[in-house]
């Protein structure tokens, strides 16, 4: 599955990280913008 970051559009791909974004701590950061978990919506 793939989450979008809703204020710059970088695109978080479980399967190219690895990691499913529920299991991403609650200190994540998109790394473009730097926004929250929160800002990310399911693609």
């Amino acid at each position: 599955m793939k989450y979008v970051c809703n204020v710059c559009g970088w695109i978080y791909d479980e399967e190219e990280q690895g990691v499913k974004f529920a299991d991403l701590g609650d200190d994540f950061v998109c790394p473009l913008c730097g926004v929250g978990k929160e800002d990310f919506s399911a693609e």
